[in-house]
């Protein structure tokens, strides 16, 4: 029993000093954490938490674009393979009470010392009202009444959009550093300047009052403590709006009609098969979104409603798709993040998480410090300069970059020998378009001819797209059947906003693809 004893208090021992034993690093055999060694941190959050409102959605390989007749003649949806990162989106679209909290929060921060930010981000209710139609209660209540709390908000551009997915990124943050007992959270004498903003206090310019801030092992800092970084682990990356690619592959669930890595049968609708009706015994016949059977019938007859709904219905109304996404098809189209262009597939693009619309930006210095505009408290951006030294891109705006839609061109560039004369700049106030005499055009000056205007000439070259016209996907409740499928697209000016459009959030993917 005595040496039973001595055992025991052995392996409790062994046991405590493992539990004290630092971490060290695998390349030098320095501890980590160790303020003793120079106090290099490795965090123990190494798992990405999903935010609030998100769902995982596993990535992979898919055919993205056009698997019906092309009714409309476009042409510019040719199905093409695409592989999609594991990412996160929205469960549901985002709903009046959703945005009714952003508009909330941004009175309170900005409505007294700069009105005009907040009337810039509220809903344009004007937009339900049609020159022969009678809907004034929509422009009355839609937005306002508890009503319509859970249904989809209409009237938002694509800069809005944007926008709100800005400030959610910075609620959700807020909350977790005030969770954790990292910052203060004092709402009393709220302002913008000192409003909590991730990318502001990433770089060390959080106004605000801090807590209980962590523990800074560096011998150099001299016991003073740290802000979280993104080393830490702890904040979640921004959300953002959907691209096309990871929108349309959503859309699909691409999780429940696959088998041993076979897609066993490619998908028309979010839901399987090629009607827009239930196949379950249990709810056969039912429509799976709201949308316009046909001209004058959106909603079917008094007493047989077929899907229910005239215009917008609760966002999860209607059964999920197999990524649990709610109203994928139907109730009101979606933004996505990507500049549109009729060829969504150029010769020489890529592949793996195509976009269009790559703006790169880095922070403004002033004095080795990054510059903070005093009227929104935010980082103050500009383009990256050229890099001439780079292979993988050379500018900062490359939304231009392997462009050849010419379909979208209304001057005749085959026959008219004036196309020469047209080069491109960097004058970004009117487009970027000067006139020279006896220049070829190149490929990118022929692109920008397509989209842009001529600056020092009356004769104006016009398109129905232009830099600032974003990719919308999905039907709505205005739509035929035709719109419900995952493939078709349309396009809208970012900045103005319409009755039958709305939005979801979508977050990257750290780490791991694989779900849990």
């Amino acid at each position: 029993m005595k040496n039973l004893k001595i055992v025991s208090l052995l392996l409790i021992a062994a046991v405590a000093l493992s539990g004290c034993s630092k971490q060290k690093s695998s390349a030098t055999g320095w501890n980590y954490n160790d303020s003793d060694w120079g106090g290099f941190e490795v965090s123990e959050y190494n798992e990405q938490i999903t935010a609030p409102g998100l769902v995982f959605i596993e990535g992979g390989s898919f055919a993205m674009g056009r698997v019906s007749d092309d009714s409309r003649f476009q042409w510019n949806n040719v199905a093409h393979n695409v592989t999609v990162s594991s990412f996160y989106m929205d469960e549901t679209e985002v709903t009046n009470q959703s945005y009714r909290e952003y508009v909330y929060w941004m009175r309170r921060a900005y409505g007294e010392e700069y009105p005009e930010r907040v009337r810039a981000i509220y809903p344009d209710t004007n937009a339900w009202r049609d020159k022969l139609a009678w809907r004034e209660g929509f422009v009355d209540y839609y937005f306002q009444s508890p009503i319509y709390d859970l249904y989809p908000v209409v009237g938002v551009s694509w800069e809005q959009a944007s926008k709100y997915c800005i400030w959610r990124t910075d609620r959700v943050n807020e909350k977790i550093l005030v969770d954790k007992g990292i910052i203060l959270l004092d709402l009393t004498d709220l302002r913008g300047e000192t409003a909590f903003q991730t990318d502001v206090y990433l770089a060390g310019q959080y106004r605000g009052e801090s807590k209980n801030e962590l523990d800074n092992l560096d011998p150099s800092a001299g016991g003073e403590p740290r802000q979280v970084r993104r080393e830490d682990g702890i904040l979640v990356p921004y959300y953002r709006l959907p691209t096309e690619a990871e929108w349309e592959f959503a859309a699909l669930g691409m999780i429940g009609n696959t088998y041993d890595e076979r897609v066993v049968e490619h998908k028309t609708y979010p839901w399987a098969g090629s009607s827009v009706r239930s196949a379950n015994k249990k709810y056969y016949g039912q429509f799976l979104a709201n949308f316009k059977r046909s001209r004058g019938d959106a909603m079917g007859v008094a007493g047989n409603l077929n899907d229910g709904w005239d215009y917008t219905c609760p966002v999860k109304w209607y059964f999920p798709n197999d990524y649990g996404l709610y109203n994928m098809a139907g109730n009101v189209s979606e933004w996505c993040m990507d500049v549109y262009r009729k060829d969504q597939n150029p010769v020489g693009g890529e592949d793996q998480n195509p976009f269009r619309g790559n703006v790169y930006r880095t922070p403004t210095y002033i004095d080795e410090e990054i510059a903070i505009n005093d009227t929104t408290g935010s980082i103050v951006y500009k383009n990256v300069d050229d890099d001439l030294n780079r292979r993988n891109y050379r500018q900062a705006d490359n939304i231009n970059y392997l462009d050849g839609d010419y379909a979208s061109n209304i001057y005749d560039y085959n026959n008219n020998s004036s196309i020469s004369e047209w080069v491109s700049t960097n004058d970004d106030d009117m487009g970027g378009m000067v006139e020279e005499d006896n220049v070829m055009a190149s490929p990118d000056s022929v692109t920008n001819m397509m989209y842009r205007r001529n600056v020092s000439d009356q004769r104006k070259v016009t398109s129905l797209l232009s830099n600032k016209v974003r990719v919308v996907k999905g039907g709505s409740w205005k739509d035929r059947a035709y719109w419900m499928q995952a493939g078709p697209r349309r396009f809208y000016e970012q900045d103005r906003s319409t009755s039958w459009i709305g939005f979801r959030c979508a977050m990257d993917r750290l780490g791991p693809r694989a779900g849990r």
